[in-house]
């Protein structure tokens, strides 16, 4: 779990609340969540002319071919040098797209050269047919230069329509193994050690190998990248969008001990002011994490076919359905009873000498906990419901 708050910013986030200065307080607090989302995460994209790296960064990153700021996408080479394609929701995530090796005229390893190797952590290749032998020498030479390699198969969608019209009676599990099979048996045949294949679909994330290879990617990358990674990602399943919701749930402890630092300030309503921009904050992270912002149900619209009315039809929340503000969080943590009662209980306590400020933190701790596992429920409960409207599932059921 990423702590959006390291020890030294607790400490100075504790001193500017001793000396009443609430401004740094609000200042710091605000520095923390972002540096927590700008941690980099950079994925080369690569593999011969045609093979379809374009639409897997559009997927990837949840956009349309035909949006602006798609990677262009056609049926001749249409990479020609290193572009990147920083992701809509999370700038700090790049895909770059790499010219296909076989465009190039240059060896493996000056090629990765030329592409700025160091700078990706790692890569994925990808081919629509079988992988060739310029897929080989580029997966040994970074290998060799010590980073990761993944073998994405792409368009196995049309493969198994092209097998439907040509059979009556098709096994698609059988026809996938098979793929994969001759995939991983040409690959080994080459001289690539237990290579990682997975079938992907540009236009059906969910289905096929692209959950196993977020799984994959989860489970190989440093503790630091893993929560980059996992937010970046559309909600390809209903275990993606529980995982956000772990992350942003072991995260709230630390909001509430904030929240509690800021409940001894003895500053009529400088609580609740610290508290409300905090909450205006995370929720904002909220939204973004599990794609409720309105960019990202446009995209999901436009990439789903899902008309956007259709989308926010099943969104329950209030908070998904209006502007983030103090005014927005404040009218609903009061439309709670027992919530209003303990701010109003905190408000009172911290001006009782000794024993007040620590009630009074401790009430702040309650309420912040409180709000925000409430304001998690409800925003990941949204998502859920987005996703299987997206995907034409009953939501009732």
């Amino acid at each position: 779990m990423s702590n959006p708050v390291d020890e030294r910013s607790a400490g100075e986030i504790k001193a500017a609340l001793q000396s009443n200065n609430q401004a740094l307080a609000f200042a710091k607090i605000k520095e923390c969540l972002k540096k927590a989302n700008n941690t980099p995460l950079n994925i080369a994209v690569t593999g011969e002319s045609g093979s379809g790296k374009s639409s897997f960064v559009n997927g990837f990153r949840g956009v349309d071919d035909s949006e602006e700021n798609a990677a262009p996408t056609g049926c001749v080479e249409t990479t020609t040098q290193v572009t990147r394609y920083p992701h809509p929701s999370y700038p700090n995530v790049t895909l770059w797209d790499l010219p296909g090796i076989g465009t190039m005229k240059f060896p493996a390893s000056q090629y990765l050269t030329h592409v700025g190797f160091e700078k990706y952590d790692f890569f994925i290749i990808i081919s629509e047919t079988r992988f060739r032998e310029n897929d080989v020498l580029l997966a040994k030479e970074i290998g060799r230069m010590g980073k990761k390699f993944y073998f994405a198969r792409s368009k196995v969608d049309n493969d198994l329509q092209a097998m439907k019209r040509s059979k009556k009676n098709v096994n698609e599990k059988e026809i996938l193994d098979q793929i994969k099979r001759n995939c991983i048996q040409g690959l080994q045949n080459a001289g690539v050690a237990s290579p990682k294949v997975f079938l992907v679909s540009r236009f059906d994330l969910h289905l096929y190998d692209f959950p196993l290879l977020q799984q994959t990617l989860e489970e190989e990358l440093p503790q630091h990248k893993r929560d980059v990674l996992l937010f970046a990602m559309p909600n390809i399943s209903l275990e993606v969008i529980n995982k956000k919701k772990k992350v942003f749930q072991d995260q709230i402890s630390v909001y509430a001990l904030m929240s509690a630092g800021g409940a001894v300030v003895p500053i009529p309503g400088a609580s609740v002011g610290l508290d409300l921009t905090l909450y205006v904050s995370v929720t904002i992270q909220y939204m973004a994490g599990f794609g409720l912002d309105d960019g990202s149900l446009k995209r999901l619209s436009a990439s789903s076919g899902v008309p956007l009315a259709n989308l926010k039809s099943v969104i329950a929340s209030p908070l998904a359905l209006a502007k983030i503000t103090p005014a927005l969080i404040s009218k609903l943590l009061l439309a709670c009873t027992s919530t209003a009662a303990l701010l109003a209980a905190e408000e009172g306590f911290r001006f009782i000498p000794i024993i007040g400020t620590a009630v009074a933190a401790t009430l702040s701790y309650k309420v912040t906990e409180s709000a925000l596992q409430t304001f998690l429920d409800m925003l990941a409960g949204d998502a859920q419901r987005v996703f299987k409207k997206a995907l034409g599932v009953d939501s009732s059921v």
